[in-house]
């Protein structure tokens, strides 16, 4: 299964042009994404902001970490895929116990255990709850 996912995403890529950012799925569905988030057991350290049934199914849990909410920066496509897919590539530090002793993400790598669909609707899922916040800045006035 993680040699099938490298090979197409070897293959989105190698399709891109040089000016194109990023790489495309086929369009997922939310509910089957939803679904797979909790048939992966994510809700175990990942609450949904905004989603009160998709919290921390933990009392005790040692780690949390929000996904979704108002967010500064745009949770691009490619950003959530890698996310996924690669746990280590960028680590959160919105919670305690977010690595292991070697430094990589305490985050289980779902690889060889979801399907490239699952993927695309998790993924889809996720994107879906992220809102995208402008703060407002206030300039100095001059005289």
């Amino acid at each position: 299964m993680r040699a099938l996912l490298v090979i197409l995403v070897s293959i989105l890529l190698a399709a891109c042009d040089q000016q194109s950012r990023g790489f495309s799925l086929p369009p997922g569905d939310i509910e089957r994404g939803r679904t797979t988030f909790v048939e992966l057991g994510c809700p175990q350290c990942h609450r949904v902001v905004g989603d009160d049934q998709l919290g921390i199914k933990t009392p005790d849990a040692q780690l949390q970490v929000d996904l979704g909410g108002r967010v500064t920066r745009v949770k691009t496509y490619g950003d959530l895929v890698t996310s996924v897919i690669n746990p280590s590539h960028r680590i959160s530090s919105k919670g305690p116990n977010t690595t292991d002793a070697d430094g990589n993400s305490s985050m289980r790598v779902y690889n060889d255990v979801m399907t490239v669909a699952q993927l695309v609707d998790l993924v889809t899922f996720l994107q879906e709850n992220y809102e995208i916040y402008i703060p407002q800045t206030q300039f100095p006035t001059y005289p």
